[in-house]
């Protein structure tokens, strides 16, 4: 896969979206994401229904032209929303049949894995794994237990040093640089981005202090 996975990159959460003028604010984010030098985006709604959803995505498609835009779990609404590619949980789709109905340029992720990868997932036909809860999260809810820097150690290791393996939950700018030494590829940051004042300021000074 051509594309380059940054060092952070965000998740928009509904849940940080506000009901009260929603389509200007979409609109306005959107843009200052895109100036702030966002290259990849996560939108994710696990509650809205499909017209939200489809509302949401064209807006943010038509705001960031030129960032990659990817789905949470709606492997079936990709091409009609335009996005560039899918990210499945573990109780979603299953990658090989997400594929089949994506083509092989959009970027497919899938959850890798926590405590241990997912029995048969390096087979899988993804671009990158997500792995975690690295720490607990207030934007997405999971039983999963934490699995902290020694956790991503452990899952490099075992995924081999070429995956793109994506880590996620809970991690700070404090954090950051440690789940990145631990063998992260990129993290991946939802709340605190997207519940600072300013989430285009916020991203870029993250983006800065991790080169």
């Amino acid at each position: 896969m051509p594309f380059s996975f940054p060092k952070i990159y965000p998740i928009l959460d509904s849940s940080t979206i506000p009901r009260a003028g929603r389509e200007e604010f979409l609109r306005r984010l959107g843009w200052s994401l895109a100036d702030a030098g966002v290259m990849l985006l996560e939108y994710r709604n696990k509650t809205g229904i499909d017209a939200e959803l489809l509302a949401d995505s064209s807006i943010l498609r038509a705001a960031l032209p030129h960032v990659k835009l990817i789905l949470d779990d709606r492997a079936d609404l990709v091409d009609q929303v335009g996005f560039d590619g899918v990210h499945l949980d573990a109780d979603d789709m299953l990658p090989a049949d997400a594929r089949r109905l994506l083509g092989p340029a959009r970027i497919l992720g899938a959850f890798g894995g926590g405590e241990a990868l997912l029995p048969g997932i390096l087979d899988e036909p993804v671009d990158y794994l997500a792995i975690g809860p690295v720490y607990p999260t207030t934007t997405k809810q999971t039983t999963r237990a934490s699995i902290g820097p020694e956790g991503v150690r452990r899952l490099r290791e075992a995924a081999g040093p070429d995956r793109v393996l994506t880590a996620a939950a809970g991690i700070t700018l404090e954090t950051a640089p440690l789940i990145l030494a631990a063998g992260a590829t990129t993290v991946a940051v939802s709340a605190a981005i997207f519940r600072a004042s300013d989430p285009a300021a916020e991203f870029r000074r993250w983006a800065a202090a991790l080169g």
